[in-house]
């Protein structure tokens, strides 16, 4: 292979890594039905009508594919972040076509980069161009709707001789493209997003980013049946509703508190309230942690307000929560990878309370190495039971990485987190493991 042929594959192949780009999400599709909630097949077109008439969303599923999905709405937050990362770089001439390596879209989005990810790639890319969407959203005095697909093309470029991957084209939509560009149309997002498995549950931690975002303590309260009809859910109201129940008690999403106010009243209400606020406000933060689930009691049992006398706060935990400045965090996380070496105050004996991780994020000497030492032993074992074949000590300098980048996600319990992480990361790539 030689000549201009030649050049653009060693020009893909050369691509910079943007598999640790910061997530950002695509503001005017988070909150309404762009896409089909379930992973089965769907042909059923969505037809969506605000409640006020001002917004019309239509979206139509090709019959050979299908309806685009939510899982197929990660490739379009992680092209959304690329576009973002290039436009924080310095880059000017951004265009929606998009050149990329296959295996940091994969690895960033929580796919694995197996044969079968890759041909899950291919098989959301076919989905995202032949699903069609007409909706007035913005709509002026030129345009009353626009009508598009997610992506206008792509293209995969491989090595003929070795058959090696060199990289691949993605053409946006030029509406996708134009609102993206503008900033004030992308949110940040939490990274643990894709560890969300439930489709209405990744819907509804979109939906809770966009309207809870910037309300602060007083979150966002929203009827079940206008969520069930933004959602765009195929599933009965009845149906929806209990979903979104389980959601409230388990009350997992990242960044989001959920909780149903009138439950077994006919027209209940879900309001949405970031973490961080409640974090803040003593008054609220007690009834918080009493919604998430406990080793002492069931997720599924009733909740009962927590007491007025409860057991002040320790002094260190105060400190992690009030006086630790996050940008201040991240700066210094920068400096430890640098290469700086700075002594490690010691907050608290447990390395696995909150007051510990807190401090840690701030401190050069990071856990990574000698799981058995770190991990409670109940955990370790359990770990090493139902996880086999992986280096702990590896995995755990990963997630430590993970968490050196993103402070606001330090969790209150080390192990119990690295351990739903381990599950996570054994379902996805445990077909790469040597003898599986």
């Amino acid at each position: 292979m030689v000549g201009g042929r030649r050049v653009q594959f060693e020009m893909f192949f050369t691509l910079p890594d943007f598999s640790d780009i910061s997530l950002r999400d695509y503001q005017e599709t988070m909150q309404r039905p762009f896409f089909s909630l379930s992973k089965k097949k769907r042909l059923k077109p969505i037809e969506y009508v605000s409640p006020d008439k001002q917004v019309t969303v239509h979206v139509s599923a090709n019959p050979e594919y299908g309806m685009a999905t939510i899982w197929d709405a990660d490739i379009m937050i992680y092209l959304a972040s690329h576009l973002n990362e290039l436009r924080e770089r310095g880059e000017n001439d951004l265009s929606p076509t998009i050149r990329l390596q296959p295996g940091d879209l994969l690895k960033r989005i929580c796919w694995g980069v197996s044969g079968r990810a890759y041909e899950r790639l291919i098989g959301a890319l076919d989905r995202l161009q032949a699903t069609t969407i007409k909706t007035n959203i913005r709509a002026n005095s030129k345009t009353r709707e626009t009508t598009f697909s997610w992506i206008d093309s792509y293209t995969h470029l491989v090595d003929e001789r070795t058959q090696r991957s060199l990289g691949m084209e993605i053409t946006l939509s030029k509406w996708f493209f134009d609102g993206v560009m503008d900033r004030r149309n992308v949110l940040a997002i939490s990274p643990l997003y894709f560890e969300i498995t439930s489709g209405l549950g990744k819907w509804l931690y979109r939906a809770s980013r966009k309207h809870a975002g910037g309300n602060g303590a007083e979150g966002f309260t929203i009827g079940f049946e206008t969520l069930h009809q933004k959602s765009g859910s195929e599933s009965s109201l009845p149906s929806f509703k209990n979903k979104i129940l389980e959601l409230a008690r388990a009350n997992t999403l990242p960044e989001i508190s959920l909780e149903v106010i009138g439950a077994e009243t006919p027209r209940p209400k879900l309001k949405m309230v970031m973490r961080r606020y409640l974090e803040g406000h003593q008054e609220l933060a007690p009834r918080n942690r009493s919604r998430l689930p406990s080793p002492a009691r069931s997720p599924t049992s009733t909740r009962s307000p927590a007491p007025v006398n409860q057991t002040p706060k320790q002094p260190a935990e105060v400190v992690a929560q009030e006086i630790v400045d996050p940008s201040l965090t991240r700066k210094l996380v920068q400096r430890v990878i640098s290469g700086f070496k700075v002594v490690e105050p010691q907050p608290s004996s447990d390395p696995h309370d909150l007051s510990y991780a807190a401090a840690a994020a701030s401190t050069p000497k990071r856990r990574g190495g000698r799981a058995h030492e770190v991990l409670d032993p109940e955990t370790y074992t359990a770990i090493k039971a139902e996880c086999p074949g992986w280096d702990l000590d590896v995995l755990i300098k990963q997630f430590d990485a993970f968490l050196n980048s993103n402070p606001g996600e330090m969790p209150r319990n080390y192990s119990k987190r690295f351990y739903g992480f381990m599950k996570k990361h054994h379902e996805r790539n445990k077909y790469n493991l040597p003898g599986f």
